[in-house]
Parts: structure tokens; sequence; C-alpha cells
């Protein structure tokens, strides 16, 4: 039960020394000194030039501009590794996961050579910027537009909740670029140090606490069409096709979190005694594990099947969900359930299973909502107006 992520293969032996080499970099640059980031409230950005280095960045992008040219399953190795370990301030599954598809499927060859290699080495770091103050599942409640201009568009607007924020040299911005709805959103990148790009504050949250997550400002940011990835007017199009990668990666961070914290909880109860013996030794506390163990291995199954279904490319949005739903919700009981096996120490930062509690309330919301999930999941079994 203590393992991550299962599609490793014992003939596979690539992605076997892969994993390895990835726990090792998490055991030796990530996991000594995430307590004093959460303290800090971002990651040193050093970090990532040195995940650069090790081939943690940039697995899906095209080799021939620089890339890994890897399949999801190494990233998804990545995410789970960070999450068995409690890592979860880098933000490496944003830019891996969430916006290295959007680069890989609908940047121009200019592009690809323009951003891949830095994307890669860890130089540039890549955030997407949907959410709004006004708006936050209701993607076509959008209202940072961009207004057409000889050679470019010119960019106004406001997002908040925008993991790597603060760090992020590319942010891929979700804007209006007509006059309805789906048909006028466009995805424009915007880079660090453009005029009237202005990041907020670096927003304190409940778990999290090392993943900078900012507001970010748009006053007539100047966009050259150079920079607009895809064609305008289809941006709804194109995120639809890629948060199913986005929910499926939020399932394989939330089973990799259950199986670490499982298996923290099981090392407490075994050498926690109470009444003359371990605590684990009590029916009741036995039971409870046994019960969270097979919630636990059932997650693992289901996400491993999803990712051979995206692997496949046959995981359709409602499954995608349905797989969210699931595993984030079985992870705030996993948690809860640990937490509570470990009395008051559980709700110190002393222990993992404390922060690890807090981290796993937002994997319900983030994503796309619980509700949000249940909505297409309803439309799926024809419950629910299309």
């Amino acid at each position: 039960m203590t393992g991550t992520f299962a599609p490793v293969r014992e003939h596979d032996a690539e992605l076997a020394a892969f994993t390895e080499m990835v726990r090792t970099f998490v055991a030796r640059e990530i996991t000594p000194h995430h307590a004093q980031w959460e303290s800090d409230g971002i990651v040193p950005r050093e970090l990532w030039r040195k995940a650069g280095a090790a081939g943690l960045l940039g697995l899906g992008l095209p080799a021939e501009y620089g890339g890994g040219g890897a399949s999801y399953r190494f990233n998804a190795v990545v995410d789970a590794e960070l999450y068995h370990a409690g890592a979860t301030g880098p933000g490496f599954t944003v830019h891996n996961d969430v916006c290295g598809p959007y680069f890989a499927e609908l940047a121009t060859p200019e592009q690809l050579g323009r951003w891949v290699p830095g994307m890669t080495s860890g130089e540039l770091v890549a955030a997407i910027a949907m959410t709004e103050p006004g708006a936050g599942s209701d993607l076509r409640g959008v209202r940072t537009r961009a207004t057409r201009t000889p050679g470019g568009w010119l960019l106004n607007g406001a997002k908040t909740f925008i993991s790597n924020g603060i760090h992020a040299d590319l942010v891929i911005v979700v804007a209006q670029t007509g006059s309805d709805g789906d048909a006028g959103l466009s995805l424009l990148v915007v880079e660090r140090g453009m005029a009237g790009f202005a990041r907020g504050r670096n927003l304190g949250k409940v778990g999290l606490h090392a993943q900078d997550t900012a507001e970010l400002s748009f006053d007539n940011v100047a966009v050259p069409d150079a920079n607009v990835l895809g064609q305008p007017g289809r941006g709804l199009r194109y995120l639809m096709a890629n948060l199913a990668q986005e929910r499926l990666t939020i399932a394989v961070q939330a089973v990799a979190a259950m199986e670490g914290v499982l298996a923290d909880t099981l090392d407490y109860v075994r050498t926690r005694t109470a009444f003359g013996q371990p605590i684990g030794r009590f029916q009741h506390s036995a039971f409870l594990l046994a019960e969270l163990a097979t919630t636990v291995k059932a997650a693992r199954v289901f996400v491993d099947w999803g990712v051979e279904e995206h692997l496949a490319e046959s995981l359709g949005a409602d499954t995608a969900a349905v797989i969210k739903l699931h595993t984030t919700e079985a992870q705030q009981r996993v948690v809860d359930r640990c937490l509570q096996l470990h009395g008051g120490y559980g709700y110190t930062t002393e222990y993992r299973v404390g922060r690890a509690w807090a981290d796993a309330r937002v994997q319900t919301i983030y994503g796309g909502t619980s509700e949000m999930m249940k909505v297409i999941i309803s439309r799926g079994l024809g419950l629910h107006k299309t």
C-alpha cells in the first residue's frame, strides 16, 4: 500500500528508472526544505532550474524543440512522487500537465522554438489564468477582454487564484475577443515584463502554503499576434479538450497523497500506545484502517485505469469528472480519518497528516468543483440539459 504510481511495470525499465530518479530528487531537493518554503509561502526559483536539469519539466513537449517528448505516464510519475511525499509546493503539475498540452498542441513552430527550451530547462515557468474575481467555474462568464489592434491585441482585466502566479514567465490568459460567450474566447500568452502586466499579492491559503497563488491584472497589455495560441475565438473548445487531463492529474495527486498519509498513519498506530498496547491493535482502529486501505486501493485501480484510457485517447470528459469526483472526495475522507487516528497530534504541524488534511481541502474545488463534476456526470446520464 505504500508504493506510488502503479503503472510502473517490471518490464518497463525506463519508467522504473525515471520513477526512482524522481523519488531521489524529491527526497534530496524538496523534502528537507519544504517546511521552510511553507513558511516563506513560495518555493525558490532555483528549484525550477534544478528540476529542469534533472529532466522533470517539459516532459510532454515536442522533443524536436527541446522538450521531453514523453507520454503522460511520465508526468503522472512526477505528480505522484511529489504528492506521496507531501511536497505540494512546487507547481510542476500546472507547468507540465495543465499548461504543457496547450503549447504542445496549439503553438506554432516559431512559438515552440521560442518557449519550449526554457519551459524544459526551468528558465521559463508557465501558468494559466482562467479564474476571475467574478467568474469561477463559469468560463462563459469571463470578463477579461482583448480588443483588436494592428498586429495584435490590447488586453484588460483581472484574474485570481492563479497557481505559479508569482513565478510565472508565461501566462496563458483566457480572454474574450468576440461578442458572444463561447465563440469569443481566445488564449493569449502574456510574458513577464510586458507593460501593464502586474502581479498582486501572493494569496494566503488554508493549505498548499508553499505554492505561489497570485492575483494578476492586465492594464492595456499589448499582446502581439505571435503570442496567440491556436485560433482566436476557439478558446473554449481548446479548454474543454484539455480539462480531462487536468482532472485526471488531480486524481493522480489525490491517490498518491492518500497512499502517503495512510503509510504514515500505519507507522504511527504501530508505535503509539494507549492502555498498554499499540493503538493499531484496537478493533476500531484496525477495522477503520482496513476500510481506508480498501478505499485507497480501489481509488488506485480506478486512476490507473483512467491513465491507460487517457494514453489510448479514450478518456472522455464525463469519465474524467467521475474519476476526479470519486478520488478527491475519497481523499478528504481518508485524510480526515487518518488525522483522527493521530488524536491531538494530528491537529499539529508536527505530523504530516495535519498539513495533508489542509492541503486536501482544495482538491474538490480547483480543476472544477465537485458540484460541477456532478453536473457533467448527470449530463452524461441524460439527466441535465446540455
